[in-house]
């Protein structure tokens, strides 16, 4: 167990530090006093104290670009009113000089003209760098506008990736907490776990080693099923050689070779269902036979049974048809081989590959 602590205290070294930064970033945001965060807070929250109960028409007019429109609006008329006077004060300036006395009329020299027009190109001269200045202003809010909304944007992504984290380490925590008191001490070590791997190894090894040790069995046992047809084959020849022996020579009931030949031919059908396990056989019709045959189930399994029914075609000896029966249990599909044999006509064939398959599906 002590070569298993380093890995298991490492990271939660790494994840405090994380907490720490992440504290760290929140602080200095919140000391950074940012006027855009404020701002849109206090308008918000003065929109949502000041809206309510309000009717739709003054709500449009708390609407900041309607107001801008309105307030636009009001300052060039203003501004054209303001035109207006000073052309009608100066229009009643000039009407009044004109028609009252001379001795009355304000008397103004070359001298004071020129004293206005130095006041008045001061005037331009101080309006004209306060438009440039307003000007650069202007200029240098749009570019550094851009550049702290950029910044506002990566501080704010960077506050929440930091409460992210935060809140995966509290979660990565827990489920270690969790872990730790669902599976208590001793926990499994390295060396335990190369160990159990190394077993594991060794007994995959060993199920293969039986594995191949059962294909090889079920090979020789095809093999031998194999030979058992061909020795059945035999014996079906000879049986048919000698019922057609039995029905030429037209021998009386008291012939004494009879009791030999019906023994030979007794012992011959109970050897062919010892080697087949053929545990019944019976025509259900002119053209149709049906084969019951026993496989022997490994303990404490009852034996199986599979049926096949063959159905020849009437008056002649060819096979029409073929159904097996208690092949499903076993997981074995025989449609191909049923139809593969019924095509050439192979009886023989076909019961010895459906026996063939079953018996494998048992041995495995």
């Amino acid at each position: 167990m002590s070569g298993s602590r380093p890995s298991l205290e490492l990271p939660t070294i790494e994840q405090t530090k994380n907490v720490q930064v992440a504290k760290t970033l929140t602080t200095r945001l919140e000391s950074l006093n940012i006027q855009l965060v404020n701002k849109a807070a206090e308008f918000n929250s003065h929109r949502l104290e000041t809206d309510d109960g309000l009717d739709p028409e003054d709500a449009e007019a708390k609407d900041p670009a309607i107001v801008a429109m309105q307030v636009a609006t009001q300052i060039a008329d203003l501004r054209k009113l303001k035109f207006q006077y000073l052309e009608q004060n100066a229009k009643d300036k000039y009407v009044k000089s004109i028609v009252s006395d001379i001795d009355d009329a304000p008397i103004v020299t070359a001298e004071q003209n020129k004293e206005l027009s130095v006041v008045n190109e001061e005037k331009k001269e101080k309006l004209k760098s306060a438009k440039e200045k307003l000007a650069e202003a202007h200029n240098n809010i749009k570019l550094l506008a851009p550049m702290v909304e950029q910044d506002y944007q990566q501080l704010r992504q960077a506050t929440d990736r930091a409460a992210l984290l935060s809140q995966k380490i509290i979660d990565a925590r827990t489920s270690l907490m969790l872990l730790r008191q669902t599976h208590p001490r001793p926990r499994l070590t390295i060396p335990l776990a190369d160990q159990k791997l190394a077993d594991q190894v060794e007994e995959m090894q060993t199920l293969s080693d039986q594995v191949q040790a059962v294909k090889q069995k079920a090979k020789a046992e095809k093999l031998r099923v194999k030979s058992d047809a061909l020795d059945v084959e035999n014996l079906r020849v000879e049986a048919a050689e000698a019922e057609k022996a039995v029905k030429t020579t037209q021998m009386d009931e008291d012939d004494s070779r009879l009791v030999p030949l019906y023994d030979w031919f007794t012992a011959s059908l109970a050897l062919q269902r010892s080697i087949c396990n053929l545990d019944d056989s019976h025509s259900e019709s002119e053209n149709e036979l049906r084969l019951t045959y026993k496989l022997d189930m490994p303990p404490p399994s009852l034996p199986h049974h599979v049926t096949i029914i063959l159905i020849f075609a009437p008056d002649t000896r060819r096979l029409a048809a073929a159904q097996i029966s208690g092949l499903d249990e076993l997981g074995i599909e025989a449609g191909d081989v049923v139809d593969a044999h019924v095509q050439v006509n192979d009886v023989h064939g076909l019961v010895a590959a459906i026996l063939a398959r079953a018996r494998a599906a048992v041995s495995t």
